[in-house]
């Protein structure tokens, strides 16, 4: 089955326009899910929402937005009023600055989209676009209305399309100085350097998306799978609980711990 665009509108650079359509690049669909049951009816457990002071149940009829100005005072809006709340960037992604891609730190991007075109005809204007920021290694900012919230993006050329992040917004970055001005000055030992790097050289692997597998969700599926049995076979019912392993030791020597991790590592590539 299709998946349907997030957001579809305009990329927008000077008088060069052309329709797309946005994807989330990222996915949750595959983790396993739960649903709260009652353990004595094993229906389904649903949410409603209740009036705080008089305890009863709101009809969606009923149900508007507030913004709070005071102690139990708000200001309430309606939906259409929302949406008339209307700026270009809800429907065009208006290329206003370009900035070099390296200039931007990983800690300002937040979540990724795919950009293509959404029609044959605006292919060459898009393409172009793609083209040119990739050929100066450059990528656009801009801005985008999602979830009623302007973000600033940034557009980065990728293969035949564009990958759009959404950015932070400024206060939701931390000063990394705050946080890193404890560490001490001392340099690395001079000796311990190169059985570092040597580690570092022996565990070297290409990048691979296994790299990032979950065995969480693995073993909660071999658990459903394993429930799923016992229901068909009475009286088999219990799952035998993960037997625990000791933690590791603290480390008292790095240097002895550093030799010895060298030599294991050059054991196992045996």
């Amino acid at each position: 089955m299709a998946v349907r665009p997030y957001w579809k509108g305009y990329l927008k650079l000077s008088l060069v326009t052309c329709p797309v359509q946005m994807m989330p690049a990222t996915s949750e669909s595959e983790k396993v899910r739960f649903h709260t049951l009652n353990r004595q009816t094993q229906n389904r457990v649903v949410s409603h929402y209740v009036d705080s002071v008089t305890g009863k149940e709101v009809k969606e009829d009923d149900e508007v937005k507030g913004y709070q100005r005071g102690e139990d005072d708000y200001i309430m809006l309606e939906d259409d009023e929302l949406e008339n709340v209307a700026l270009d960037s809800t429907k065009t992604i208006d290329i206003s600055t370009f900035t070099p891609r390296d200039s931007i730190e990983w800690i300002w991007l937040d979540t990724p989209y795919y950009l293509s075109p959404n029609d044959p005809v605006g292919q060459e204007a898009f393409s172009v676009m793609r083209d040119a920021m990739e050929a100066q290694k450059m990528v656009g900012i801009s801005r985008l209305v999602i979830s009623r919230r302007e973000r600033a993006v940034m557009l980065e050329p990728r293969d035949k399309g564009i990958v759009l992040w959404t950015l932070r917004f400024g206060d939701e970055v931390r000063d990394e100085n705050s946080y890193f001005e404890a560490v001490g000055n001392a340099k690395a030992d001079s000796d311990m350097m190169p059985l570092v790097q040597q580690l570092i050289k022996k565990q070297t692997k290409n990048w691979s998306p296994k790299m990032v597998a979950d065995p969480v969700q693995d073993h909660l599926l071999d658990l459903i799978e394993t429930k799923k049995k016992a229901l068909k076979k009475p009286g088999r019912g219990k799952s035998r609980s993960p037997s625990s392993k000791p933690g590791p030791s603290n480390v008292i020597n790095i240097m002895d711990a550093l030799k010895k991790s060298v030599a294991a590592e050059t054991r196992s590539r045996k």
